[in-house]
């Protein structure tokens, strides 16, 4: 069974629980399945180290599974209309990835999580794309052909699955967003295995 990797940054669950939405749309594709993971977060100042295994929650990623991973799915909450800290430190950090083409060809998509409607969620998923482009992957976003893109109220965009936490901050997402989070975890996985 080949994998997609749902690579994600979750500080207020959020982020994680749209993960959790693109892993079913995944499971949803015959042949294949998701493999989750996070990255650990980081500080201007470092006193003590991550430790090697997350309290709770996905494991953090290693190498392989970049490698082994048939697809790939990037997941932040929105910083100012970007990507947060500690997935862009990962992401800077896959040099030798990239001169050695670990994830040419492969079908990549992003998601992201705001406070409000018009905290970033697009401009963070664009921006997430660079990355991907720079290492070959095949970009792909969700397209108006599911109709809850056109209903949605809160989160959803072609650039990829988005939500809305609002003042609250609820980690929850819509019945809509997660509607629209399933479609881009299919259509990767769906992707994946034409190009497989």
């Amino acid at each position: 069974m080949a994998e997609i990797l749902v690579l994600y940054y979750s500080r207020g669950g959020s982020v994680a629980a749209l993960a959790r939405q693109v892993a079913r749309g995944i499971g949803e594709v015959e042949g294949m399945s998701a493999r989750l993971r996070t990255v650990p977060p980081v500080a201007p100042v470092t006193t003590n180290a991550a430790p090697p295994v997350p309290e709770d929650g996905a494991p953090y990623v290693e190498a392989r599974d970049l490698a082994e991973c048939a697809g790939l799915l990037l997941g932040s909450p929105t910083r100012f209309g970007n990507m947060a800290a500690p997935l862009k430190h990962f992401i800077d950090g896959l040099g030798s990835d990239w001169a050695s083409g670990t994830l040419v060809g492969k079908p990549a998509a992003v998601f992201t999580s705001t406070a409000t409607m018009h905290g970033g969620q697009e401009s963070t998923l664009l921006t997430m794309m660079l990355p991907l482009l720079h290492h070959g992957c095949v970009i792909a976003g969700i397209p108006f052909t599911e109709p809850g893109l056109s209903a949605t109220r809160s989160g959803g965009t072609p650039y990829g699955a988005s939500h809305v936490a609002g003042g609250d901050n609820d980690p929850t997402p819509s019945d809509e967003e997660s509607k629209l989070a399933r479609a881009l975890g299919r259509r990767i996985a769906g992707l994946a295995a034409r190009l497989g």
